[in-house]
């Protein structure tokens, strides 16, 4: 786990000085060790210190030491022949049987890291080794032989890669604050698009764009090789994506038995680690799957865990950590913070995060990877994509409301919505999801305002939108006829899982711990989306059906047989109005930027709402105060 920047320009570069400023920001991700690598056309060179003399190519690598913790994983790294180099971060979990095969095949190697194991993977088989990797990555492979630069991102996008071509150069790093770094002359303005996807709906990344409308991402599962004398050609090329092809025709123990053997094979490749490793337990079932499959497959490992506990708080999930962590043997740290403490913090956390961000959630998690740091645990392993993978969401509920009544299955539907209302998890807001599944565009939009939901709140300004031209529609596509499958789909690839990644990586990077995430492993997805709908969520309105099966015997039955779901809740709105002045100040001094987007009045009203305890779960207020700081913190950024 690493962070990474570099740059191709069509004419040699004197960017010596910007490599080493892209890596010094780049330091949290990788305070053990870093190198620079300088090309020309026809030779590089790898050093510890910038390179003085221009270059066509140059790459900065910040090392996490995690596979092989001596020099000789040093990077950037070069092949044998000194024809090849790569600049790479993330890990490759299959990295031993990768090698196993290579070395059938007349490989020689030298250390111990997974990184030689993709360079001589890459050098071997090019952009076809893509499919084959199972991890997470971001890198930059420098071919001379080919004269290319090959860029490429893991399947889900774990981790980011950020680009910028800028007056014939092509600028990578995995944060936007590097790669302006790297190009300092470039203009940052926003994408109003972006912005209005962020105030209104939450969505604070997509994977593939940013707040910045100069700045875009490499998607996940796609490369782009780039030839070294073009820096503005190539076009990014997927190699994996998600398929909806017919449903398997499978029982639920067959299901069951699939997904197991699927995620503990998983965990097991997660599991590979030269340091310790932990995970965040938050006592749902994803969380206590993954610790209850580290204590099976690691019997006598000294195993922390880590749980956001809010003292006072009615939706606080210690009881259910507790009952995991004393199942599978682990110790439990639990993590809680004051509202001072989110008012103090608050700069920092946009710098770290690098744009704002959609709930306090986010700062629990950031205080969750510095206890791990604390407690010397630089690796963990999330839950993340559970959900997504799973039918973990209400939203998916509506899905398969929607997909029944698209079917004229209306029995089936009204004995689905019995079920469910009287496991306790009925409610309205389902139904006017559904809705919005199956009704145009122009009545989803009008049932929005019926329900307090309009496109175009009073607190934003309609006319900078307008003059921008933005899009206010529904972010997902409409339902399909692969139904609960299709918008699983959806959230893991366009939606939620992006932006959750986005805040995984920034907040555990921040404290120099690797954060794993083995749902989001290419087999157990594909077998998960392969299950028809009634294995996913069943009949009875169960949530994950087929895979609680999956765990039992490993996981508590209390856990496993759990309808509730709260998620990474923190008590917001009780704290907003704790730091009332904090948050005044921050209104008083509206930037012109911001006050070209967002309605000062209408703001005011909205925080009249919540300080009040009027304003329920929304998260709008939020958002928009969290855009405003975020601004002020960025003057030169124009809108």
């Amino acid at each position: 786990m690493c962070g990474i920047a570099g740059f191709l320009s069509s004419s040699p570069n004197p960017s010596g000085d910007r490599l080493a400023a892209a890596g010094r920001r780049l330091q949290h991700r990788g305070p053990d060790d870093s190198a620079f690598l300088a090309a020309s056309l026809t030779s590089f060179s790898i050093s510890r210190e910038p390179p003085q003399a221009p270059a066509s190519v140059g790459f900065v690598h910040r090392r996490l030491s995690i596979l092989d913790l001596s020099e000789r994983g040093r990077q950037p790294m070069a092949s044998p022949s000194n024809r090849s180099a790569i600049c790479f971060n993330g890990e490759i979990y299959n990295y031993r049987e990768l090698r196993a095969e290579l070395e059938s095949l007349g490989s020689t190697f030298h250390t111990e890291s997974d990184t030689e194991v993709l360079l001589a993977m890459l050098d071997r088989f090019g952009r076809a080794a893509l499919p084959r990797l199972r991890g997470m990555f971001a890198f930059a492979y420098l071919n001379l032989d080919s004269r290319s630069l090959l860029l490429a991102r893991d399947p889900f996008g774990i981790k980011p890669l950020y680009l910028l071509r800028h007056q014939s150069q092509l600028a990578f790093a995995s944060e936007t604050a590097a790669l302006l770094d790297l190009v300092p002359d470039a203009p940052t303005s926003l994408d109003p698009q972006h912005v209005y996807n962020f105030l209104r709906f939450g969505t604070a990344d997509d994977g593939r764009s940013s707040l910045f409308r100069e700045i875009s991402q490499l998607p996940p599962a796609h490369s782009l090789e780039i030839p070294l004398d073009n820096p503005s050609a190539g076009t990014p090329v997927p190699y994996w994506s998600v398929q909806l092809n017919e449903p398997r025709q499978i029982s639920l123990k067959e299901a069951a038995d699939g997904l197991r053997d699927r995620f503990i094979d998983s965990v097991r490749l997660h599991l590979r680690s030269d340091v310790p490793v932990g995970a965040a337990l938050s006592g749902g079932v994803d969380s206590s799957a993954i610790v209850a499959s580290m204590r099976a497959l690691e019997p006598n490992a000294d195993i922390h865990a880590f749980c956001y506990a809010p003292a006072g708080f009615s939706l606080n999930e210690e009881r259910w950590a507790r009952i995991a962590a004393d199942k599978a043997g682990v110790h439990l740290h639990t993590v809680d913070f004051s509202a001072s403490e989110l008012a103090s913090d608050l700069d920092q956390l946009l710098l770290t995060q690098g744009e704002p961000f959609g709930s306090t959630s986010i700062y629990a998690q950031y205080r969750i990877f510095k206890a791990a740091r604390a407690a010397g645990v630089p690796v963990m392993l999330d839950g993340q994509g559970g959900d997504e993978t799973l039918a973990g969401y209400p939203l998916y509920f509506a899905a398969r409301l929607a997909g029944m009544a698209r079917r004229h299955e209306w029995s089936q539907l009204l004995n689905l919505w019995r079920k469910r209302a009287t496991s306790g998890g009925g409610h309205m807001s389902a139904w006017y999801q559904a809705a919005g599944h199956l009704l145009p565009e122009s009545l989803a939009n009008a049932g929005r305002r019926l329900v307090g939901k309009e496109l175009m709140p009073a607190w934003l300004q309609q006319s900078y939108f307008k003059d921008a031209r933005v899009r206010t529609g529904r972010l997902e596509a409409p339902l399909d006829s692969s139904g609960v499958r299709g918008v699983l789909a959806e959230t893991l690839t366009r939606t939620i899982i992006p932006q959750l990644l986005h805040f995984e990586d920034r907040n555990s990077m921040a404290w120099s711990v690797e954060s794993r995430v083995p749902f989001l492993h290419v087999e157990f997805v594909e077998f998960a989306l392969s299950l028809p709908e009634h294995l996913l969520l069943g009949d009875d309105g169960t949530t994950k059906l087929a895979f609680r099966e999956a765990m039992r015997g490993l996981v508590p039955d209390p856990i496993l047989d759990r309808r509730d779901k709260i998620g990474f809740h923190t008590p917001q709105n009780t704290q907003l109005a704790e730091t009332g002045p904090w948050v005044r100040s921050i209104l008083d001094s509206i930037p012109e930027s911001a006050a070209r987007i967002i309605n000062p009045d209408g703001l005011l009203n909205l925080w009249n709402r919540v300080s009040s305890g009027q304003a329920g779960h929304d998260h709008s207020f939020w958002r928009a105060l969290c855009f405003i700081r975020w601004l002020q913190l960025h003057p030169a950024t124009s809108p």
